[in-house]
């Protein structure tokens, strides 16, 4: 209502303003109206309720009072045209981006002055049945693509057609002559031509003349031809051939746009898969040279070194100057000459290439493949995963059968079918519909009992521990934790009660879930660093936030996945023993403050990829999971509730960062007590990473699109981004897990005075 009020009291206002009631009185002006409240509230309540229901009702009242006082204001002298549309749709769960048809397909009204009627139909074929719905089979529906939106307001208005806009006139939205008609469309197609024209003397400009290959459907000739005849069509009165001509000229002009602004995309991707290759290949060098003992240290040639420096110089000014020719942009440079350095480094390290192709065939060539073959589709299932949540199943299926592939269960029996049992349990969360679809907060309530049912059980063992609590606090901190727990499960179901009664969030419960959210962080650092009570320590400190910001099943999934994690990290250690690397310490008294030393790093083993993989795996499994941001549409308000009912985007997307990013505190935490048990030095660790996101990397980087929906662009870029982000974003996850494991915070005693 806010936008109605707004206008009406500015044209109440022009009445004592005779500048601005001469400006509304001029020609050819536009009035803009953005009613955002129908978004912010499809957002919040959802299409199918009644507060949307209601607000649609209120908008269309609005709506007719604000073009009748237009109407009535300009003295009823029908030369006011109205265009009612909207950027987006919306999907029953009330959210949009993705290319579903509710999300697309858009109204567009069109009535007043220049506007065509209604067209009467016997029949029409659509695939939705929004006719039906409306009731509005029998009139003629014309779909328009958006960008048509704004030649269509052009030619009602009488200005030129916007510069750069690629929207074809839709011409049965006007009330016209033929002959206006065909005038008008033969400057659409002109007005997209030009764009044309100006893209391909750019790129003619920028590329050697030998090398240059224009686009030959239209060619110079083809476009004059086109032009004298659509002409002659409009003098010869054949206004539909006319018309006819100038959409197959504006279709050819907006194919040739594509063709040019993507003329230069298979040379740059090339020239940056050379630079990922090289890189790969670099790393894996690195690895090899420094972190295992499959090479032999060889000295390097002077001479041949000076000879490769100079060769590879001479190819990069070489690179530069084809490019310097051209007057190509700096970034061209970037992607070009990058590879250079990159390939020369990897050249540098002959003997090592030698050395490891002589131990590669020194092996027995089935072995060799087969290790090939499982690194590539362990690959695959990874980046399958960014498109199929399924495939994680797939993934955590194999693993559950890691100890009978490799015999572990022999050794550990039960241990190794707790394993079993929690990768089956894991991989159902996948087969989920994304979270936010199908709310169930007793769900929640009873994953929070659960939770406080695994710490009843903790803290009787706890209380039997003596030897490692030597003073109450420990308890204490323990006790805070469950407390936090049931807290929070209390402020889900009393705030669920509230806004479904129409009572708005408790300020209690706000109160309760901020100081939750702040002392989350903090508790943990006052729990003992033994490596399962700070590791448990953590999940409950974390499970009391993410309770608060779960809707459904998704409360479960932390939990699920740290009993995973506390397994694997048992496993890993009988992996180890296994295969003969380690002695047999005990985990439950080892301590993280005290376990890192640096002089008992141990040269890399053949498991120690297979252990980065898991890690990776996990990474994503926590991402994609319960599918919290699998796509852009899956986000819900409701998840946030419990902290505030206000749209705030801001706050709220912190709020859902905050619940993505726990699943990944608490499988890096646990690999941090990997690294610790095994001696795995973390910087071979992600090195090994490396490799890996690296090869994804690649992959993601030719599935980016710069065509379809939203989603489909959005997601195939943030795929690529986040994939070259990922080593870093581990590093980053890394030192939170050091900190969270290893240090301690001491509260302040207070001293006993004892009078004599």
């Amino acid at each position: 209502m806010w936008v109605f009020d707004h206008v009406k009291d500015f044209f109440n206002s022009s009445r004592s303003n005779q500048t601005l009631f001469s400006a509304l009185n001029e020609e050819k002006v536009v009035l803009f109206l953005h009613l955002l409240g129908i978004d912010t509230n499809g957002h919040a309540h959802r299409p199918n309720s009644r507060e949307y229901k209601e607000n649609i009702k209120k908008v269309d009242e609005g709506v007719k009072e604000i073009a009748s006082m237009i109407d009535n204001f300009y003295g009823n002298d029908g030369k006011t045209a109205f265009i009612l549309t909207s950027d987006h749709g919306m999907t029953d769960w009330g959210s949009h981006g993705a290319g579903h048809p509710s999300e697309t397909l858009t109204p567009l009204i069109a009535w007043g002055a220049g506007v065509n009627y209604p067209q009467k139909v016997t029949s029409q074929f659509f695939e939705d049945n929004f006719l039906k719905e409306w009731k509005l089979e029998n009139l003629k529906r014309l779909d328009v693509n958006q960008a048509d939106i704004a030649p269509l307001m052009a030619s009602l208005i009488g200005v030129p057609f916007p510069l750069n806009s690629v929207g074809t006139l839709p011409l049965e939205y006007l009330n016209n002559s033929a002959h206006f008609k065909a005038e008008s469309i033969f400057t659409n197609a002109v007005q997209i031509l030009e764009q044309f024209k100006v893209k391909m003397s750019q790129k003619k400009e920028t590329t050697l003349s030998f090398l240059f290959t224009p686009f030959k459907p239209l060619s110079d000739s083809e476009q004059i031809n086109f032009l004298k005849k659509t002409r002659l069509y409009i003098q010869q009165q054949k206004y539909n051939e006319a018309v006819s001509l100038c959409k197959t000229l504006i279709n050819l002009a907006l194919e040739g746009l594509s063709y040019y602004h993507t003329y230069d995309r298979l040379f740059l991707g090339l020239s940056i898969a050379v630079g990922f290759v090289g890189w790969t290949i670099y790393v894996i060098l690195v690895i090899i040279k420094t972190h295992t003992n499959l090479t032999k240290t060889v000295q390097t040639n002077n001479k041949e070194s000076t000879v490769l420096f100079y060769g590879f110089a001479f190819v990069g000014m070489i690179i530069a100057f084809f490019l310097l020719i051209q007057t190509c942009p700096w970034t061209y440079y970037v992607y070009c000459l990058l590879p250079v350095p990159v390939w020369y480094a990897v050249v540098r390290e002959l003997p090592v290439i030698q050395d490891l192709a002589a131990n590669l065939l020194s092996l027995p060539i089935h072995q060799s493949i087969g290790f090939l073959l499982v690194c590539t589709l362990g690959i695959e299932i990874l980046v399958f995963s960014f498109f199929y949540r399924s495939t994680l199943t797939i993934g955590l299926l194999i693993f559950a059968g890691w100890p009978v592939i490799t015999q572990l269960w022999v050794q550990a029996k039960t241990t190794a079918l707790i394993w079993t049992l929690l990768c089956v349990l894991l991989a159902i969360f996948p087969l989920m519909p994304v979270v936010g679809r199908e709310p169930n907060v007793p769900l929640v309530i009873a994953t929070g009992l659960l939770t406080l049912l695994f710490s009843c059980f903790s803290l009787a063992s706890l209380c039997k521990s003596e030897n490692k609590y030597r003073n109450n606090e420990d308890l204490k901190v323990h006790f805070y934790q469950m407390l936090s727990i049931a807290l929070s499960t209390y402020v889900v179901s009393s705030t669920h009660d509230s806004l479904k009664n129409k009572q708005g969030l408790p300020v209690l419960n706000q109160i309760i879930s901020w100081m939750t959210l702040v002392s989350s962080s903090a508790l943990p650092l006052l729990s003992p660093t033994f490596l399962f009570q700070r590791l448990f320590s953590i999940l409950l400190s974390l499970m009391s936030t993410y309770l608060l910001l779960s809707t459904g099943y998704e409360a479960l999934f932390p939990l699920v996945l740290s009993g995973l994690m506390f397994v694997w990290i048992n496993m890993e250690q009988k992996a180890l023993q296994h295969y003969g690397l380690s002695l047999k310490p005990k985990l439950a008294v080892l301590n993280f403050a005290y376990a890192t030393d640096i002089t008992q790093f141990r040269q890399l083993h053949l498991d120690d990829i297979r252990r980065s993989f898991f890690f990776v795996f996990f990474i994503v499994t926590a991402f994609f999971g319960t599918g919290n941001i699998a796509s852009v549409n899956s986000f819900d308000p409701a998840s946030v509730y419990c902290f505030l009912t206000v749209f705030s985007p801001f706050v709220m997307g912190g709020l859902l960062l905050l619940k993505v990013v726990i699943p990944f505190v608490l499988v890096s935490c646990a690999f941090e007590a990997i690294q610790v048990t095994t001696q795995l030095s973390s910087k071979s660790l992600f090195l090994i990473v490396l490799v890996i996101s690296d090869i994804m990397a690649l992959h993601f980087f030719f599935l980016v699109k710069d065509y379809g929906s939203w989603l489909d662009i959005g997601t195939s870029i943030s795929h690529y981004v986040l994939v070259m982000s990922l080593t870093i974003f581990m590093m980053l996850m890394n030192g939170l897990a050091q900190l969270l494991t290893t240090r301690r915070l001491k509260l302040p005693r207070r001293t006993k005075h004892h009078s004599t």
